[in-house]
């Protein structure tokens, strides 16, 4: 790992780290959807949905100043029930905060640094992500197969 790393450009690195932490969520056997709007007004950058029904939301930290920027990560806290950041092999972690989880991420693979807690999403908040994954994922489909259903 690491591929990402010195001399990439800073807005180049989120897709790749996207693109490795899909692999990894997928390859876990859960559901991935990424720019996901919640009903706060924010967007995941990441979510997935394990075959057991937790949900789990990732924000991407393309690097330091992306990271010393956000001020609003902690808004995503209650609409999942583990939360990651993900950077690549060149991120300082001692930087990100202690109490979630991190993913280090290339464009091939991820791995878990620090495991996310775990809390327990009330039933009717589990129920509306839930249809808020499933409906975006078949909208989304639509448009693959009918770019003109006039979903996009």
């Amino acid at each position: 790992m690491g591929e990402v790393g010195m001399g990439v450009p800073t807005a180049a690195r989120a897709p790749a780290i996207r693109r490795g932490i899909t692999r990894f969520f997928s390859q876990a056997g859960a559901a991935v959807l990424s720019e996901v709007p919640l009903a706060n007004g924010r967007r995941a950058d990441v979510i997935a949905l394990d075959p057991k029904g937790q949900l789990t939301l990732v924000e991407i930290k393309s690097g330091l100043a992306d990271l010393r920027a956000d001020h609003k990560w902690q808004d995503y806290l209650a609409f999942a029930d583990r939360f990651f950041f993900a950077v690549d092999a060149d991120f300082p972690l001692d930087q990100l905060p202690g109490e979630v989880g991190i993913l280090v991420a290339d464009r091939f693979e991820a791995t878990v640094i620090r495991n996310a807690p775990t809390t327990t999403l009330a039933t009717a908040r589990r129920k509306a992500m839930t249809l808020r994954f499933a409906r975006l994922a078949a909208q989304r489909l639509t448009c693959l197969t009918d770019p003109s259903a006039g979903l996009g």
